[in-house]
């Protein structure tokens, strides 16, 4: 089965487009971790205390997971609540800056997201997508859901 969605345009944050870059704003912008996060760092250890062992940004697979166990087939995310739009149609009307930018680059990753769950979905994995404040506040939970799915062998859950 093929994505169908036309993909989200997102305009290029630049300043003949009127976002107006600052040196505070690009060294905060620039602190921000694309992998080796806390939560996947604290969901890797806890993992990894549990006898599971793993591979951390498989560039063989689509979107490169945080986490993916191939002998069960397993990929797994976790996904920052900001970027990946965590209950997204109250907090989009939140955003009060660049919104122009904004709005459809997360809708773009959120986007981006189905079609990696998809194209591993088609590669018979299953995938678990975990939000950063779920790794924070129900770390056990989590990690249970993974073990389970383990234990039993069902590659029906999905996020």
């Amino acid at each position: 089965m093929v994505y169908k969605e036309q993909k989200i345009k997102v305009p290029r944050f630049n300043e003949e487009s009127g976002f107006y870059t600052t040196k505070k704003r690009s060294k905060t912008m620039s602190k921000i971790r694309g992998k080796n996060t806390k939560p996947e760092m604290l969901f890797r250890k806890a993992l990894w205390h549990k006898g599971v062992r793993y591979r951390i940004n498989n560039k063989k697979l689509p979107g490169k997971p945080d986490v993916s166990i191939q002998k069960y087939k397993l990929a797994i995310f976790i996904d920052g609540g900001f970027w990946h739009g965590y209950n997204w149609n109250e907090k989009k009307e939140t955003i009060k800056s660049n919104r122009g930018f904004w709005i459809p680059k997360i809708e773009r990753n959120m986007q981006r997201d189905k079609e990696v769950n998809q194209k591993l979905s088609e590669m018979d994995y299953t995938v678990f997508r975990f939000w950063e404040k779920e790794i924070k506040n129900e770390l056990d939970k989590c990690i249970n859901d993974v073990l389970v799915h383990i234990a039993t062998g069902k590659n029906n859950w999905q996020r």
